[in-house]
């Protein structure tokens, strides 16, 4: 609820608290007193759109602080809380500053804050209504959610919502299935050629590498071979190494039993040499036979090697990557095998959805319908006390296009007259026929108004008397579960407030300003019956007065 209202220096107003109760309060005033510049300064505060030149003449800046009172489980708590603002104590207080050049810079609760986090805050804590209030009542685009919120279907709307998902997620699945088969289709031969192809040659994994270096060794092999024969020869042949070095180990052996130990270690290191040099002679003669080959090998080798690196190149792929692209290939071939039995699954699981979806749709149909008559047999009860028992007023609901919220439209169509056809509530009702169908209305479908201030800027317009009194009566009533502000120009109404505010200007210094004065019970008989007598308050009036608020009061 709405603790202060704080303006300074904006428009003609200097320096102005406004501390509503939590009932009804009433603001009168006469034309052009500032009653309007009350509503503005609190629309500015909240981040509302208006007016750009809201600065006093002769000022840099204006400001508007407001302070709301916030239960532990309001919900401008769950919108500061996303802002990253916090709220320690059961006070928010928005502060909000016009500079003389237009910039604007706001607060909440001393941070920084957007006018888009203001006018988040402004939906959990003011309601604005007035007879050409197309924001709420009298936008058809918002019946159905009123609707919805005055039969509690909000579990409902939820299962609706869900299932409408559902539905959009199993079409969009069951498309991008059908996209991904169309694609796999147009390509299918390449496919198969490719994978074919691929198959026949099965190429692996470090393969071209080996098939390189054996080839190379092949190509030189003829050249490698002539060196490795002749070392062979070298080494082997009688008159090699091998052949001298036996003929010295043979001549020291002779030598030796005359010549003992002298040649004893000669002798053992010759035996070495010819036990490592055989080793060589036969690392030798293998590294021939290695060398030795038929050409036709080097033919084979040099075709698939070529093979393989003209498949790497064809498909853009590196030749060790050949056999992963195959099985990529064999995938997406697979893919499209079973595709018509994926998309059967899929058609299947949309088909469920849709079922779901429609289900839930029609549950929210019937209880929208349910919730339509009960509002209406509402409606008919408070319009009645209005002075309007033989208006009728009709929710309708209708088929729509199917969508996240059900498949309804909802609108609110009024006739003021027996026999007259029902049309639009907003192009059906006159100015005070409007007034009280917004007010009907309002009282119905407010269920729980705890920490909201709703606002009625001269909702009473149009009417008098009798009528008017009902609509203050109302208006008191609404008033029982939240803040209700009422600007007005009826005495009737006025008399019903469970506190009188009155907004007046005066000229100080050649300068008008404007304010707003609680007033005491006298000086609210005085002001009511200024309201009946206009300029001459008679005392016929002060007792004319006195009656309304006796009546108002009672």
């Amino acid at each position: 609820m709405l603790r202060s209202l704080e303006i300074r220096d904006m428009l003609i107003i200097d320096h102005l608290v406004f501390e509503p109760g939590d009932e009804l309060n009433v603001l009168t005033g006469e034309t052009g007193a500032g009653k309007s510049i009350l509503l503005d300064s609190l629309g500015f505060v909240l981040g509302w759109r208006g007016r750009s030149d809201m600065v006093r003449k002769g000022c840099d800046q204006g400001e508007v602080e407001a302070v709301f009172h916030l239960s532990p489980d309001h919900p401008a708590r769950a919108v500061l809380d996303q802002a990253g603002i916090s709220c320690e104590d059961d006070d928010l207080i928005l502060r909000r500053v016009n500079q003389r050049d237009g910039r604007k810079s706001a607060w909440a609760n001393g941070r920084r804050a957007s006018g888009e986090v203001l006018r988040a805050l402004s939906e959990t804590l003011v309601e604005l209504h007035g007879q050409q209030d197309d924001r709420g009542l009298l936008n058809p685009r918002v019946h159905r959610k009123l609707l919805d919120e005055f039969g509690q279907l909000g579990p409902l709307e939820t299962s609706c919502r869900t299932g409408w998902r559902a539905l959009a997620e199993a079409a969009k699945t069951l498309e991008n299935a059908h996209a991904r088969l169309a694609k796999v289709q147009a390509e299918e031969e390449f496919l198969r050629h490719s994978v074919a192809e691929l198959d026949a040659l099965a190429p692996e994994a470090g393969e071209e590498a080996t098939l390189d270096a054996h080839r190379r060794l092949m190509q030189a092999s003829e050249r490698i071979s002539s060196d490795i024969a002749k070392a062979f020869q070298t080494l082997g042949s009688g008159e090699g190494a091998e052949g001298r070095i036996s003929d010295a180990l043979r001549w020291l052996e002779d030598a030796q039993d005359h010549a003992g130990e002298i040649v004893a270690a000669p002798i053992e290191n010759l035996h070495k040499v010819l036990d490592n040099l055989g080793d060589a002679l036969a690392g030798v003669e293998a590294a021939l036979q290695a060398l030795s080959f038929n050409p036709h090998e080097l033919e084979q080798a040099e075709e698939r090697l070529f093979a393989i690196r003209a498949l790497a190149r064809k498909h853009n792929v590196t030749p060790d990557a050949l056999g992963d692209f195959a099985a990529g290939l064999r995938d997406r071939l697979r893919a499209l095998d079973q595709s018509a039995e994926e998309i059967s699954g899929l058609e299947a699981a949309q088909a469920q959805a849709l079922a779901t979806y429609e289900k839930s749709a029609t549950r929210l149909t019937a209880a929208r319908k349910k919730a339509a008559k009960a509002l209406d047999k509402a409606m008919a009860g408070e319009l009645a006390p209005l002075k309007m028992e033989r208006a009728v007023f009709l929710t309708e609901v209708s088929a729509a296009q199917p969508g996240p919220e059900g498949q309804d439209n909802v609108c609110f169509q009024v006739a003021t007259n027996v026999g007259a056809a029902s049309g639009p509530l907003n192009k059906i009702a006159s100015g005070g026929e409007l007034s009280r169908f917004l007010l009907a209305l309002k009282v119905c479908l407010t269920r729980d108004a705890a920490g909201l201030t709703m606002i009625f800027d001269e909702i009473d317009r149009g009417v008098g008397g009798a009528t008017a009194d009902a609509v203050g009566r109302r208006l008191a009533d609404l008033a029982v579960g939240g803040q209700v502000l009422v600007v007005t120009h009826s005495p009737q109404v006025a008399a019903c407030g469970a506190v009188h505010w009155q907004v007046a200007k005066q000229v100080k210094d050649g300068v008008t300003l404007s304010n707003v004065t609680a007033l005491s019970k006298l000086e609210r008989v005085d002001e009511i019956a200024r309201m009946l007598a206009g300029d001459t308050v008679t005392e016929a009036a002060r007792a004319a007065a006195r009656e309304l608020l006796k009546k108002g009061q009672g």
